[in-house]
């Protein structure tokens, strides 16, 4: 068996709880995993508020000869009773189901205090059976709430009594004497109490010697009523369970659908919000494009209006004049543009003219070389002119674009 240290305090019980219940392997206690916590949480409110329950690990042996070590909360509950509190020995034993079954509870009397029977809460084995362990629902029942039960009812009906020692030195007595048993526990007055007369009976032997829990015998005086009706609640209750569960794992199921749903409809929301940005982009330079148009409309509408009588009193015209530079940079960019042009087909020739053998070589690279020369300083005068011109463009553009805004 192992002990908290009993004066150490909360603290050490929780360390002590943490310490059994953390234990991997064989040492381990056999409680799942998901409620260790929970019971760590029932054991210490409970130890906070009885002290005299302490948690203890101790070996227990199943009606089937199976032993395992178990949890249990060892010590006494008071109990009320006649205007004075009495200590009730009790052992909590949490057994391997717990908290989703009931513990099982047992009355721990000394050998001068024998069980009191009949009695409806507590069998002539030792076993408490009150309403509150019958009603066991998870997770809201807990120890403390148990302890508090346990003191209430045995208040109703004390369970224990001390059996009557026989007198060395016996006197008479009142030969129609009218006893009635009197809860003798451990009370905190130490003075000496009147004990009924009663006589001396053997002591049952007690089922925590070592650890062992006699198998309950079902009692001939049972009320098959009260039987029925606690069998029917218990499949009540696991029915409630079982749908609760599967409720759960529906439900479960059915969040985790529209968790997906829900990511699926934040991307999508994105993607629209992208694709809308995208159109307004598009719309933005459509509406520049527009406006470019428009201004080269007006332009070219200006020029028709200037142009339209002078074909009829020109006459013939030859094609070379038919067009016009209307200022400096444009006609010098097409002075440099035809002139490259000239030159490109010229080299052209005279490439032709070597190959056939009708032009000597040196005079061929002689020529080459000096139109090369005039053509770079014609597309260097064109780059320059053009980038004048992208200039005087720009400055219109924007003297038209404040004329449309």
């Amino acid at each position: 068996m192992v002990t908290p240290p009993a004066s150490q305090g909360s603290q050490f019980t929780q360390q002590f709880l943490s310490s059994v219940l953390s234990q991997r392997g064989p040492s381990a206690l056999p409680y799942a995993e998901d409620v260790k916590w929970l019971i760590r949480q029932h054991l210490v409110a409970l130890s906070d508020a009885c002290p005299s329950l302490q948690p203890k690990t101790a070996a227990f042996t199943h009606n089937d000869g199976r032993t395992v070590h178990l949890l249990q909360a060892d010590g006494t509950v008071p109990m009320p009773f006649g205007g004075v509190t009495y200590n009730i020995p009790v052992i909590i034993w949490l057994m391997e189901s717990y908290p989703r079954h009931p513990p099982l509870v047992f009355v721990n009397p000394t050998p001068d205090i024998i069980i009191k029977s009949p009695n409806p809460f507590v069998k002539t084995s030792g076993m408490v059976s009150i309403p509150y362990l019958q009603n066991w629902v998870y997770p809201s029942s807990n120890l403390l709430d148990l302890s508090r039960n346990l003191s209430h009812y045995f208040a109703k009906d004390p369970p224990l009594y001390s059996q009557r020692r026989p007198n060395p030195h016996p006197h008479p007595i009142n030969p129609n004497p009218a006893p009635s048993p009197s809860p003798s526990f451990n009370s905190p007055n130490n003075g000496p109490s009147v004990r009924p007369a009663i006589p001396p009976r053997a002591y049952p032997p007690s089922p925590y010697g070592s650890g062992r829990i006699q198998p309950e015998r079902p009692s001939g005086t049972e009320d098959p009523t009260e039987l029925f009706k606690r069998n029917a609640i218990n499949k009540l209750v696991e029915s409630l369970h079982s749908d609760i569960g599967s409720l759960r794992k529906t439900r479960e199921a059915e969040m985790e659908g529209m968790f997906g749903a829900q990511a699926a409809l934040r991307q999508r929301e994105e993607q629209l919000s992208r694709g809308v940005r995208e159109m307004q982009d598009e719309k933005e330079g459509l509406e520049q494009q527009l406006q470019m148009v428009l201004m080269n409309a007006d332009v070219l509408e200006g020029w028709l209006r200037e142009n339209e009588g002078k074909a009829a009193n020109m006459g013939s015209v030859d094609v070379d004049d038919m067009f016009e530079a209307c200022d400096p940079l444009s006609r010098q960019m097409l002075e440099c543009t035809s002139s490259d042009l000239a030159i490109e087909d010229t080299v052209y020739t005279l490439d032709k003219a070597a190959q056939d053998g009708l032009l000597p070589f040196d005079q061929y690279l002689r020529n080459v070389r000096m139109l090369s020369r005039e053509q770079f300083f014609l597309r260097a005068t064109s780059a320059k002119v053009r980038a004048a011109q992208m200039q005087a463009q720009v400055s219109s553009m924007a003297a038209r674009a404040s004329h449309y805004a």
